[in-house]
This record gives structure tokens, sequence and C-alpha cells, in this order.
């Protein structure tokens, strides 16, 4: 373990890059009646979508050779060519370095609030520096336990910061994109580094597990031992490979899970208004 922290300490130069309440509560259960759709016909408009994305600088797209995003034109490509999608309107919260406390303060911005209440579906990319900072603040005595305590502080901040959201705005579906090891290619030989983002992802999991619209996309498999190179020069954020992968993955889930219900409620919307 010693000589895993001794190589954690590279860590801190990558920090730079990334640098810049309520009480714990699991947001109740709902309870819903069945609801009956109709078939969306043939001639259904496609709808235009609002997606809130809000995070750390996977969000901000740090790393992106075209400065457009990151993840996000590769995902909204993706979207439009859903059957029922017209157009993708994103909105972009990405802050580099931004952990869970600082994207929670955030949130009560009243910038924030209005354009969150608007949202079709909220995505999240935090949690990477909340791991990195452990490193940072207990450089020269780094234990498996300093990570497990802090991991139940970063728990507490992530239940505060689903539950912000919710209240501004019960409709919306939540995904959060899980972190990854950038140590993985060049430190394949050290298993606890891996256990560390692991353990970081499950307990992520577990929160969103709580939540009726919220979804838990897993990036790490996707860092580990890939067939080219997925980091920018940094050796610690996505290439524009890296980004069009994350999307990818992204889509896959909402093409399962969220899609179909937000392209329904439009249906449901454009009916009434008619």
């Amino acid at each position: 373990m010693k000589k895993v922290f001794t190589l954690l300490i590279l860590s801190t130069f990558f920090l730079s890059c990334c640098s810049q309440s309520d009480r714990l509560e699991f947001h109740k259960e709902r309870t819903a009646s069945a609801v009956v759709y109709e078939e969306i016909p043939a001639d259904f408009v496609p709808k235009e979508i609002k997606i809130i994305s809000a995070g750390d600088s996977l969000t901000e797209g740090v790393g992106d050779s075209t400065n457009t995003g990151g993840y996000l034109p590769y995902l909204r490509t993706l979207l439009e060519e859903e059957k029922g999608i017209k157009e993708v309107d994103f909105y972009n919260f990405g802050v580099k370095g931004n952990r869970t406390p600082q994207l929670l303060k955030r949130l009560q911005t009243e910038e924030m609030k209005e354009t969150f209440a608007a949202a079709d579906l909220v995505i999240l990319t935090i949690g990477g520096n909340d791991i990195m900072k452990v490193v940072r603040d207990n450089i020269s005595n780094l234990q498996l336990s300093v990570f497990e305590k802090e991991r139940e502080v970063y728990i507490n901040s992530l239940i505060e910061i689903m539950n912000s959201i919710i209240r501004v705005n019960p409709e919306a579906s939540i995904v959060l994109v899980g972190v990854y090891n950038p140590f993985s290619q060049v430190f394949s030989d050290i298993k606890e580094l891996d256990q560390i983002v692991s353990d970081w992802n499950e307990a992520s999991q577990r929160v969103v597990s709580n939540y009726s619209n919220a979804y838990f996309v897993g990036i790490e498999d996707l860092f580990i031992n890939p067939t080219e190179s997925l980091l920018h020069t940094d050796n610690f954020h996505p290439n524009d490979k890296g980004y069009e992968l994350i999307a990818a993955r992204l889509n896959e889930t909402l093409e399962e899970r969220t899609l179909p219900d937000l392209v329904k409620k439009a249906y449901m919307v454009s009916k009434e208004e008619n």
C-alpha cells in the first residue's frame, strides 16, 4: 500500500489541472398507480428535450480538443437520431475541480434552480475530485481507512445533491456518471487503485438506487486496458475518443431507461395542448 500511495503523489500534479444543509435524507420512494400511455402515432411531431449537465471537468470538457463540451456534442448527435426527439438543448454547468460540496453550493443559486426546474433530464459527473482531495490532504499518511472515512462524507454530500435537484424538479430523470481510474494503464499491476475507484462507484450506485427516477452509469471499465489511448496529454482527463465512448455508454442507458418516458411525456403534453 505504501508503494501505491507513493505513486499517488503524482496525482497532485493533475490536481492542479482540476482545481480551480439539508440533513441526510433519502428521497422517499415514490408510489405510483399504473399509467397507461397511448401508443405514439407515426405522425407524432418530435419534441425538444432539455438536458442539464452539471459537475466537474468531465462535464466542462477538459481534454476535448474541440472545446465544445467533452461528451456533450457526441451525446447530442446520438440522441437527435432517436425517434420522438427533434432537438436536444444542453445547458452545461460543468466546472473543473468541483467536488460534491462545491456542486451542492452552486445548486442553491437562483440561476441553477430556475434552469433545473425546467429540465427533462439531469446528467451529473462528480466524485473524482473528492477522491483526489483525499490524496492531497493526507499525502504523508495515506491509508485505505482514510478513503473509507471520506467516502462516507462523499455519500452524505451526494444525497444532499440528489435531494436538492428533486426539490426543484421532482419529475426530472437524473443520471450519475461514475468515476474511473486514470492510472489504470500506467499502474495496471496495482489493484488497490482500482479497488478505491470501485468502492466509490459502488457507494454512488447505492445512493442512486434509492431514487425512482435516477440511474447510475459506470464508465470505469472503458478505461481499463483500452485498445487505444483514451486520455488527454495530461494523462488524467479523457481525450476526444474517451469522451465519445462516455457518450455512447450514456446513450445506452438513456435509450433503455429514460428516453421512452421522456418521449411519452412529450406526447401527453402535446395532446393536452391540442
